[in-house]
């Protein structure tokens, strides 16, 4: 049985059958499904900028016809566990497939149900009465993709079928909600000029990256959105806890570092994407989506100022070359590139197959 709140049957009605075909997207899987999808457009000239309306994050739930790639979410083990997901074909991804034998593993893991100020009770506990599709209170539970399907008091993963329900590793039934924040610069010599690459003759742009104490990958510096925390504010925290370790500053430093900080922020930027992210942590139930935003020091000197110092979750902090060769957590591939496309910065040295529509 598919339930959505009062307000939202009035607003899908009466076209709520067209409503219902916005939760389920087509999902395409693909052993690269990455590179495909980013080669697609290798420029925003105005000869790309048909092919980049379909790619665009901000449009990426807007359309019927999207192909979403779903596959981070689909690999085992679960992350932190030695849980298996159920195997799901390629083709029974979609919710609109219709598979009666699916049976996925359910896993929630202890350090969430031992009932952390993060984290949801289980559904049928006493008094918990979430409001999906709304703002519950502090906690967002409206989701950046619209609406999702709640079945049988549970809300569905709005991109398909993971192999595994429960809520694994995040705390919140539907959306967990992050933020990311991608800070740039450009590669510079000895003498303070752009350096650009030899092949392409773009400019090379760098980025802050972290090595995650969890899994030991590389990733863009960010975190969850405490309740009722506006998603700026996220975005200089967790900058601020992961990349210049403000946890262990001292008052004094505190000070100058939120000014620093703060005149970093204030800078030019623009939103990444918005959106549901292909995260190995997802379940059927409960799933990751974040705010990425790019914050670029067009002349370094912000940064300068800023020394980058590992803490939080970050295992090493360091600025990174931009390029297809990098290999990061979940979606941030595909995050970071869509940066060097705005900035119009090298990313690959093959300039990938024409985009067709």
């Amino acid at each position: 049985m598919l339930l959505l709140t009062g307000a939202q049957r009035t607003a899908a009605a009466p076209g709520f059958s067209r409503a219902v075909a916005v939760f389920s997207f087509t999902v395409a899987l693909s052993t690269q499904p990455a590179r495909c999808a980013l080669q697609c457009c290798p420029s925003l000239s105005n000869s790309s900028a048909n092919c980049w309306s379909h790619l665009h994050p901000v449009n990426m739930f807007n359309s019927y016809n999207v192909n979403f790639y779903h596959s981070k979410a689909l690999t085992s083990p679960y992350p932190g566990s030695r849980v298996e997901r159920s195997q799901v074909p390629e083709d029974k991804v979609g919710w609109l497939t219709e598979w009666k034998d699916y049976n996925p593993v359910e896993y929630t893991a202890m350090s969430v149900l031992a009932g952390p100020n993060w984290a949801d009770p289980q559904i049928n506990d006493k008094g918990f009465s979430p409001k999906f599709n709304e703002r519950d209170g502090e906690v967002e539970r409206r989701s950046l993709s619209g609406l999702y399907v709640v079945e049988n008091g549970r809300p569905r993963n709005p991109v398909g079928r993971t192999g595994l329900t429960g809520r694994g590793l995040l705390g919140r039934w539907g959306p967990n909600h992050a933020a990311d924040p991608i800070v740039t610069r450009w590669k510079r010599d000895g003498s303070g000029n752009k350096i650009a690459h030899p092949v392409t003759g773009k400019n090379i742009l760098q980025f802050v990256a972290i090595k995650r104490r969890d899994c030991g990958e590389w990733a863009i510096p960010g975190g969850m959105v405490d309740p009722g925390e506006k998603i700026s504010a996220t975005l200089k925290r967790e900058f601020g806890e992961e990349a210049l370790n403000s946890l262990q500053k001292s008052p004094e430093e505190k000070v100058e570092l939120e000014k620093q900080l703060h005149k970093l922020f204030s800078q030019e930027h623009f939103v990444v994407y918005r959106g549901y992210v292909d995260d190995p942590r997802n379940t059927d139930n409960a799933w990751m989506e974040t705010e990425a935003v790019n914050y670029h020091d067009e002349t370094g000197e912000t940064m300068d100022n800023l020394p980058l110092e590992a803490g939080d979750d970050a295992g090493i902090v360091k600025w990174v070359d931009i390029s297809e060769k990098l290999k990061l957590y979940a979606s941030h591939n595909y995050f970071i590139k869509l940066v060097t496309e705005k900035r119009g910065a090298h990313w690959s040295e093959d300039p990938g197959p024409e985009c067709r529509e």
